[in-house]
């Protein structure tokens, strides 16, 4: 019992890091120049390991899709059939990047995409909106959203692999796809545990459900950091 109790203390220790964390990525991003989303830069990858790298480090070195994919996981935690969100758009996002490598293109994809992280904070850090979105129709809409920002995710994932040879666009679709979903899941099972109910064993051997009120809030802070990185990342498309 007291290895839950640890798990759990360690949950909200870790989300309310992550809020933190996330606030000084946002200033830093207000602060500095774009950085490039990409590890070898413009250039399109030319063997298996440089997509497969490639794809692994743009959702990461971009804080505008790391921080959406993490309010994913946070979302899916939250909501009863949460569970979908990251399915959702993991598919939307490979629909995404289909549509530019087919020459297609999606308008203002940057500011769509810093709005959706906007959004998507707000989401989580909006304790009313979080009680109101487990209604079917509510849920409906959150899907809606969650694949209509991951064409726009995935749109601008396309870019850094136009030109490629097909062998190293497959990769560089499945290291996406893989490092995206390890963050979704992450943020899941940490704002989860966060949430799970902390119950204490006394002398006489009854479990008695303890308080836990410090998850939702600290889910909601990370919430906010998300926020917060999205307003930067609209500050610094506006300026």
């Amino acid at each position: 019992m007291n290895i839950r109790l640890n798990s759990t203390g360690l949950a909200h220790h870790f989300v309310t890091r992550f809020a933190a964390i996330s606030a000084a990525l946002a200033m830093l991003l207000a602060a500095a120049p774009a950085m490039a989303h990409h590890p070898f830069g413009r250039q399109a990858p030319q063997t298996i390991f440089e997509g497969f790298v490639s794809g692994i480090g743009h959702p990461v070195l971009g804080l505008d899709h790391l921080a959406f994919v993490i309010a994913v996981g946070l979302l899916a935690a939250v909501l009863r059939r949460g569970v979908l969100l990251p399915i959702v758009f993991l598919l939307a996002a490979l629909v995404g990047t289909s549509l530019h490598l087919a020459g297609l293109n999606l308008p203002a994809p940057e500011f769509v995409i810093a709005g959706s992280v906007v959004l998507f904070g707000g989401l989580a850090a909006s304790e009313q909106s979080l009680k109101s979105l487990n209604s079917p129709l509510s849920m409906l809409w959150v899907i809606t959203l969650t694949s209509f920002a991951g064409l726009f995710h995935g749109y601008a994932y396309g870019e850094s692999i136009i030109g490629a040879e097909p062998t190293p666009l497959v990769a560089y679709l499945v290291g996406f796809t893989l490092v995206q979903g390890a963050i979704a899941s992450a943020a899941y099972q940490l704002a989860h545990q966060a949430l799970s109910p902390r119950h204490h064993t006394d002398q006489k051997g009854t479990a008695q459900r303890l308080d836990n009120s410090a998850g939702p809030v600290s889910v909601r802070y990370a919430g906010f950091a998300i926020l917060g990185a999205g307003i930067a990342c609209l500050g610094q498309l506006l300026v």
